[in-house]
């Protein structure tokens, strides 16, 4: 009982913020490439969370779909727009994956944490 407890206590905790209370050093590293992959030239900004999400989908990460959702539509993106990003990978991934990130999609684009 006390290992669920535990693991469910670090379920709902944000594994990048626990990334950077353990090792602080790389999580700063890490923020400059994404501020570096940010700042390239070429693509807008919703564009790349787009592909993000895409990406995410392909990876089977429900977690960054919805983070990427949620950017996205930050960044000017029409639901449709979030929701085609992950039902693009249906014939290069599959339908399990496209079942798995839909919802967190969705519930990204709606802001349900």
């Amino acid at each position: 009982m006390k290992y669920v407890r535990i693991l469910t206590i670090h379920m709902s905790q944000n594994p990048y913020d626990l990334l950077k209370k353990e090792f602080p050093e790389v999580a700063e590293k890490y923020d400059s490439l994404v501020d570096s992959q940010r700042a390239l030239k070429g693509l807008d900004a919703k564009t790349k969370q787009l592909i993000n999400i895409a990406i995410q989908t392909a990876l089977r990460n429900p977690r960054g779909v919805k983070f990427h959702a949620t950017m996205a539509k930050q960044a000017g993106a029409t639901r449709p727009e979030v929701l085609a990003a992950v039902v693009m990978n249906l014939h290069l991934a599959g339908l399990a994956v496209v079942l798995d990130s839909l919802p967190s999609a969705v519930d990204g684009y709606d802001g349900k944490h």
